[in-house]
This record gives C-alpha cells, structure tokens and sequence, in this order.
C-alpha cells in the first residue's frame, strides 16, 4: 500500500515555526545584558534554529495541510520545539566547542537527558523539574527567565501561536488548533481562526500582565520585598499557562500570604476556558457565569478545598515529625503553619491555594504538602486527575469531560427506570452528539490505562536499577507528569523533584509529558497502520 500522508508538507510547516521561535529567545538575550550576563546561549540557540527551520521550510514551499498532515506536524512541532530549548541549558553548561567556554559546568542540565526533561516539562507546562539547585549561583538570570518563558509559549499552543502569525497556516488552521488545543473542541470566536488564535492569545497575555503588574505593585508598596520585577514577571510567565516553574527554590513559598492570594485566582483564571474571557471583554460578560462547565469547575474546587481546610484545621493533621534526615526546628514548624489547629486563615489559604494549583495543574507549592497527614495528600493525589476546563492551558482530563460523564451517569440511572423516554445529554442548553459522548468515554479510558501502563512501566525500571520508591510516589509521579502537573510526593514533592529517576525514567515521563499535552489520540493515531496506508 502506497503511503497516504505527505510527511513532506508536515515537516515544512515544522520548519516553518522553528523559523519564528527564534523571536522570543530575543526576551532572554536582552535580560542576559541587562545582567551583564553571557548572549552565548541564546545567540548559538537563534542560529542553530534559523539556520534548521530555513532548511526544514524549503522541503516543501506550498504545503497542503490536510487532517492526517495536521496530526503529524503537530507532533513533530513539539518535539522540535523541545528540542530548541534545551539547547540554552546545554551551552550554559558546556559553552560552544573552540569558541566560549562553560557557564555553568557543574549543571544538572548538562546531562542532555536531563536538559530535555527540563525542557519538555517546561513547553508542555508540566513544572517537573531535574535542576538539582534552583539558585542563581547556578543558573544565570537569563537562562532562567527562558525556563519560564517556555512555560509560557507552551501553555495556549505552539501551533495556536502559530495560526495567529503565520499566513501559511490560516488555511487548515481549526484542524492544527483542534489538535493542540487542550479539551474537546475549541470555540470560534471570529469568522477566521487566524483571529480567533490571535484573540485568545490577546486574552492569555493580557491577564499575564496584569498579573505581573499586580505582583510587582507588592514590592513598590513594600508589602513583599521578595516580589522583586523580576519574580513578577517569573511567576507571571508561569502562572497563566498553568506552568508552576519559579525561580525560586521553596515556590510560592517565599513569598507573602498576599502575593499567594493574587496568584490563586490568576490559576483559577488559567484553568478557565479563555473563550469565555473574550466574550466577556466583548461585550457579553454573562456569558461566563452562565456557563455550565465554569459553574462545575468553581463547585468542584470549592468543595475540594472545604474538605481540605478541614483537614488541615483538624487537630489530628498536626505532624511534628522532621522529613527524613530533617530536625524539629522554627523554619520546619513554620512550614507546616497550615496543620497547626486554631490557625483558620493559613489552613484556608493553603488548602485552596494547593487545590487550584493541583486541579489546574500549575503546580505551584505555597506550603511542603509532603508534611501533610495521608488523608490531604490523597486528596491531592485524586485532584491531579481532573483538570482544568477545555479551551484553558491547564491538563489533565479536564473537568467539562468529568461533567459531561456525571450527566450521562445521570441519564442512565434515569433511563433505567423509565425505559421508554428519550433524553439527550445537554450542555450549555444544547444536546451532545452520540459520537462525542462516546469519544468523551473513549479518551477518559485511555488516559486511565496510559496511567497504569506508565506507572507499570516506571515501578519496572525502579526495581531493574534498585531504586527505593514508595507507591505513592510513583503512582504521583506517573500521574504528575501525564496529567501535566509538575510535582509528586515524596522525593518528586513540591521541594524536590526528579533529578533522581534513572535516565530510562525520565526519558519514559518525556513521553508521558508529550502525549498528556497532546491528550493521547493524537499521538497514538500515529502508531497505528491505517494512519499512513491508504
């Protein structure tokens, strides 16, 4: 059988967005001088990226983007991407043979393994990291800033980004969006999809600054003198696209209960469907209030937090023992401010804060949860599985398919007791097709069994090295990284990370990291025979 798919086309319009990515390494490189610190990386980056997407865009100078094309371009766009950004992290550590020296040769991100494990959690938004020291003493300011950025570039969409600037993608565009955009389907908001990509992009970078602005008005007013422009901007860049990468070592940790409160609702932000965002600036605000799956999203994280709080609030979560090697001392108690009972305000805060960032999948920690009694980190463990809604950057399964699956539980017990009626399932007032339902059923199933199988595969490779991994550990770290949320618990807590995972391990969670971003289909579609035969 003849080959259906024209890999040709695919690869050009790869191309063709590596061309561009060279744009945003510009962010870096103007920080890197405003900090006296070495272009080298970013430069080398910006060469070595044109020079390859000229290439790869002259393969086919009018590519025809047809589903099948869509599908794979999409896919290969994220590996390229991937690809690019680990590779400031690898000059940083190894310089340019015969022209600059190293950095930083003493950085976890020397390992190549290690540099894309850092950069696939970044552009898919996962928040997973391998640096063993998350310090400017050794990682310069600039290389850091570019960390966060890939957060930011990966959360509405490469390719979306893409259909907004690129007039070679206009056409076929819907099919590239549908394919990345996280969710079941995306909205058209205007007649043309270029400007619907570029509208929703208009709503992500608005929001990310008015965070920023909000967070640096912390430090003017000397409210949080941690909160410096530069960790403004940081965790603005990773807030909106549900990333969780902060420049510093503890998170959101250090910084003030006021700056902890402006993030939480910017993760709530994130983890809502932008389309609602610009219906609202345009004119129909109550749009997004009378939406159903917002109004489910927002039940779901109040309930979850409640729980939570009472947990924390209850006298049994007081734990007083020290972290493995640890010692009892003011900054330990201090950390678990939350479990002392009496102390509303802290257990409300950090309940609610750890429940939007796990449910949205931004991953920020404003507390050590891995001092948390079983019962809290459970709960946490069973948050990580819902994400955020369709058409927002957080991952997961996302809560409008979890709504969706409750109400057609709903009609079956309905329809078991009244054989005779007819009711379709309805959202937002409108009945879902039979089709959608069942895909719905059929994506839920394969990402619960692209868990297990992960999680199977992760528990092989701990036993055949000799690694000492608990259950739930592993189970969170599975979870963690294909549901896009970044920390686990135990030594992958929201503290430490996966430095510590075999390069088989790690290499296996790229995988994961990818086709959770991707949401599975996409990528499994590939594998299959009848992908590529006609």
């Amino acid at each position: 059988m003849s080959v259906r798919v024209e890999y040709k086309a695919s690869i050009s319009l790869v191309g063709s967005v590596l061309k561009y990515l060279t744009v945003p390494l510009v962010i870096p490189l103007v920080v890197a001088f405003w900090y006296g610190e070495s272009i080298v990386p970013f430069i080398a980056t910006m060469i070595l990226t044109g020079t390859v997407g000229v290439i790869l865009d002259r393969i086919d100078p009018s590519p025809d983007i047809r589903p099948r094309e869509g599908l794979l371009m999409v896919a290969l766009t994220w590996i390229a991407v991937t690809i690019v950004g680990a590779v400031p992290y690898l000059v940083e550590a190894h310089g340019v043979p015969f022209i600059t020296p190293a950095i930083h040769p003493g950085s976890t991100l020397a390992n190549p393994m290690n540099a894309l494990f850092e950069s696939m959690s970044g552009f898919t938004t996962t928040g997973a990291t391998v640096l063993g020291d998350i310090s400017f003493s050794s990682h310069t300011r600039s290389i850091m800033l570019w960390r966060q950025l890939t957060q930011w570039l990966g959360g509405m969409g490469i390719v979306v980004l893409a259909v907004a600037i690129l007039p070679e993608l206009s056409v076929g565009g819907a099919q590239l969006m549908e394919t990345e955009a996280p969710g079941p389907g995306i909205e058209k908001l205007t007649p043309r999809i270029a400007e619907t990509a570029r509208a929703l992009w208009v709503a992500y970078l608005g929001l990310t600054v008015i965070q920023a602005g909000l967070l640096y008005g912390l430090f003017i007013t000397g409210i949080d003198p941690q909160m410096t422009l530069y960790n403004a901007v940081s965790h603005a860049l990773t807030t909106m696209p549900t990333g969780g990468f902060s420049p510093e070592a503890r998170s959101v940790e250090a910084f003030s209960a006021a700056a902890q409160w402006i993030i939480i609702p910017f993760m709530i932000a994130a983890g809502t469907n932008f389309a609602l965002f610009w219906r609202a600036a345009t004119g129909d605000p109550r749009r997004l209030f009378d939406d159903s799956e917002f109004k489910f999203y927002l039940g779901v994280l109040a309930a979850l937090t409640a729980v939570l709080t009472g947990i924390l609030f209850s006298a049994q979560s007081l734990i007083i023992t020290p972290p493995a090697g640890g010692t009892v001392d003011a900054a330990y108690l201090e950390s678990l401010r939350s479990a002392v009972p009496g102390q509303f305000e802290p257990a409300l805060r950090d309940a609610l804060f750890q429940i939007v960032s796990i449910v949205t999948t931004t991953g920020y920690a404003n507390v050590d949860f891995n001092a948390w009694r079983t019962p809290a980190q459970y709960l946490l463990l069973f948050a990580m599985f819902i994400g955020g809604s369709a058409g927002s950057t957080g991952g997961g399964i996302k809560i409008v398919r979890w709504y969706i699956i409750l109400k057609t539980v709903r009609r079956e017990l309905f329809t078991t007791a009244h054989p005779e009626a007819i009711r379709p399932v309805r959202l937002g007032g409108k009945p879902l097709d039979e089709r959608a339902i069942r895909g719905i059923y059929a994506f839920t199933l394969l990402y619960i069994v692209t868990f297990f199988v992960g999680a199977g595969l992760l528990a092989f490779d701990a036993f055949r090295v000799g690694a000492d991994i608990t259950t739930l550990e592993l189970l969170s770290a599975t979870a963690a990284t294909l549901g896009n949320v970044g920390p686990g618990f135990g030594f992958v807590g929201p503290m430490g990370g996966y430095l510590s995972f075999s390069p088989v391990s790690k290499s296996l969670m790229i995988i994961l990291m990818w086709i959770g971003r991707l949401e599975i289909l996409p990528v499994i579609v590939l594998l299959t025979p009848e992908y590529w035969q006609q």
